[in-house]
């Protein structure tokens, strides 16, 4: 299905635990088996195949691997390129690390980027990094957040009603 969507040229590799993934292998398509929230394991996919332009998370759905993966493989991605996380019902369901009031969900986490996307407009209590810095934007929907990756300078807001 992806390699119809981007086109005969592209490079699609899969990551899974599940061995058996690796028969679905096609020209273009590749499968590595192993888990997202293993950084060593992360680094030797990028090690093979270069960093990717973009992500689609479509992995274990457990919150400790959703935010290992993104803050590996996030920051390394050029500009231009879209990470989106996927079935983020999760994130409510204690299974899966999930659940309302825990601040280690990647929704809950992603609530902070909105933060740390603004950090230049609030006036020193919020510090830059690699959000403000590489992110255009961030865009919630229902069970999935995309964040759109670019070169960001530091932003000057008007100072409106300031005397």
């Amino acid at each position: 299905m992806w390699q119809r969507y981007f086109g005969p040229m592209a490079r699609i590799v899969g990551i899974d635990t599940n061995p058996a993934c690796k028969a679905h292998e096609a020209p273009g398509i590749f499968v590595r088996t192993g888990n997202q929230g293993d950084e060593q394991f992360l680094g030797q996919v990028v090690a093979e195949f270069g960093i990717p332009d973009i992500v689609l998370d479509d992995g274990s759905h457990h919150m400790e691997h959703i935010a290992k993966s993104f803050l590996y493989l996030y920051p390394q991605m050029p500009k231009n390129g879209v990470y989106l996380v996927e079935d983020l019902h999760t994130a409510y369901w204690e299974e899966y690390g999930g659940g309302v009031a825990k601040p280690d969900t990647f929704i809950n986490l992603a609530k902070g980027f909105v933060d740390r996307l603004n950090a230049d407009h609030a006036r020193g209590v919020i510090q830059p990094d690699f959000i403000t810095r590489q992110t255009f934007g961030i865009s919630f929907y229902d069970s999935v957040i995309a964040f759109e990756k670019g070169d960001v300078f530091r932003k000057e807001a008007p100072q409106i009603g300031r005397q």
